[in-house]
């Protein structure tokens, strides 16, 4: 299972979420992708030895994501003071990963409906919603084997 943990600015929802989520899923296979390289470099001393940085890096690691997290900025062309780039958004938007995003003021948009909690509260509902998403993707992944079972 690949779980990116994407973000921009100086990182650090991102870090906490690498923190988090190294902690509950330590065979996972953890990408910290950053719009910068201040973004990356925090996640990355969070706990994961895999990261990248920029436009391509998000749209190639979006491809391969089981999980995609991180605020909800990302799937946002112009978010973040202009470091979500159109591209990039797409990217997330349309990468068929599981996408798990947290609510931040800062991003330029106000969900309905969302109650103002401490960030730390949404960095932990995060990470324990992973496993059902990650148990979505698996049984995604057995239906499509199920189905070409027998098939010529």
């Amino acid at each position: 299972m690949v779980i990116m943990v994407m973000d921009g600015q100086g990182g650090g929802v991102g870090r906490s979420l690498v923190e988090e989520i190294c902690l509950k899923y330590p065979d996972a296979e953890l990408v910290a992708v950053g719009t910068n390289a201040a973004a990356t470099s925090n996640m990355m001393k969070g706990g994961t030895a895999a990261g990248a940085t920029g436009e391509n890096a998000v749209i190639y690691n979006s491809r391969r994501a089981d999980v995609i997290v991180g605020p909800i900025g990302i799937v946002m062309a112009d978010a973040m003071l202009g470091e979500i780039t159109p591209k990039m958004a797409e990217a997330v938007a349309s990468s068929g990963a599981e996408i798990l995003l947290i609510p931040m003021s800062r991003c330029g948009a106000a969900v309905m409906g969302v109650e103002s909690r401490r960030l730390g509260d949404y960095i932990k509902e995060a990470v324990e919603k992973i496993a059902e998403a990650l148990n979505r993707q698996e049984r995604r992944s057995a239906g499509r084997a199920v189905e070409g079972f027998g098939r010529s």
